[in-house]
């Protein structure tokens, strides 16, 4: 069995199930008003219970990197990589946008948005095949008018993710059709976080320890001019399949 967990958005999403199953052996979602730090890991281990297993029964964890909630990105994270260390167990990472586009609509282009800040938006451009996933673009932060202008030139294009409500009424306005926008899925599933991920890797204190959330953008306080950046290498997210 393996465990996934997506923590990008205020929704904490957890499955539990053997790796290479279409679906979970069992899966939860929960979200506000309850907090991210309030839920892990008990979320977990309740789930685990309500299967009918334990952590015993585990042999590795899958994780959404995001981008996402800076907050939730490093709870969900720090909770994995705790419980992973401690069992000595394999983390298998993936981006938490690319596994909405898992659940989207096929062979048209995808625009997976999230929250980042007032007025701007974490972006992901893919095409689904299957269960194959295409990135577009590199994953990056833009504003509501940068992608208006990237869905002019992609009639046939869908827009989907936690952001979809918010940027609603600028992309209408934009003059992008309201059949592109997609309600559903809004929140990134554990499991589809699994199905990209793969079968986690043996264990390896050191590829543990490098594992780091996708920020793609410098968080409030890194932007701060007060507080320049301490000397050393930048943390970057470590994906499976990626070169480090």
């Amino acid at each position: 069995m393996i465990v996934a967990l997506d923590s990008s958005t205020l929704t904490l999403s957890l499955a539990v199930g053997r790796p290479g199953d279409a679906q979970p052996v069992a899966a939860e979602r929960l979200g506000p008003p309850a907090k991210m730090s309030d839920l892990l890991p008990a979320a977990l281990l309740d789930l685990l219970r309500r299967a009918g297993l334990s952590l015993d029964d585990v042999r590795g964890f899958a994780v959404g990197l995001g981008p996402g909630s800076f907050t939730g990105l490093r709870i969900g994270l720090a909770t994995v990589k705790g419980l992973a260390y401690a069992r000595r167990l394999g983390v298998a990472g993936a981006s938490s946008l690319a596994a909405l586009a898992l659940e989207a609509p096929e062979d048209v282009p995808l625009a997976v948005v999230a929250v980042a800040r007032r007025g701007d938006l974490y972006l992901g451009r893919y095409r689904r095949t299957g269960d194959r996933i295409e990135l577009l673009a590199p994953e990056e932060a833009c504003t509501e008018a940068e992608l208006a202008r990237w869905l002019s030139g992609e009639p046939a294009a869908r827009v989907l993710g936690p952001a979809v409500h918010d940027v609603r009424p600028a992309l209408v306005a934009a003059g992008v059709p309201e059949t592109a926008l997609i309600e559903s899925p809004d929140v990134p599933s554990a499991w589809a976080v699994a199905r990209l991920a793969g079968l986690p890797p043996p264990f390896d204190v050191q590829a543990l320890a490098a594992l780091e959330p996708h920020y793609v953008r410098a968080s409030e306080a890194e932007r701060n001019p007060k507080f320049p950046p301490l000397p050393g290498p930048v943390p970057a997210a470590r994906i499976r399949g990626e070169e480090t």
